[in-house]
């Protein structure tokens, strides 16, 4: 079963979850995704799909979220995706919220 406690990433005395380290994040949590056997082929093929928009240096970090963002929510509502994989992918989608609009 994958776990990852994701860091609060509110400003607290000027100290932040930068959003580089919010998208890292989430790219290894994808990976964990992409990486289990028991998650649909599908799924892990989206998971993919997201991990490489968010490493798309072409795009403003806002755009690379929100993109992620809307797939997410494509597979959140797949019926097949095992519980344990949609609450990480809430999870991701939750962290890729925090990401301000530039």
């Amino acid at each position: 079963m994958l776990s990852l406690t994701f860091l609060p990433s509110r400003i607290v005395r000027g100290d932040s979850m930068s959003t580089e380290n919010v998208i890292k994040q989430c790219v290894e949590v994808l990976e964990r995704v992409i990486g289990d056997d028991t998650v649909p082929r599908n799924i892990r093929r989206s998971a993919e799909n997201i991990k490489n928009i968010l490493q798309n240096d072409e795009d403003s970090k806002a755009v690379r979220a929100a993109s992620a963002i809307s797939v997410l929510d494509e597979i959140s509502n797949d019926p097949n995706i095992p519980l344990h994989t949609r609450t990480l992918v809430w999870n991701v989608a939750s962290q890729l919220e925090t990401i301000p609009v530039d």
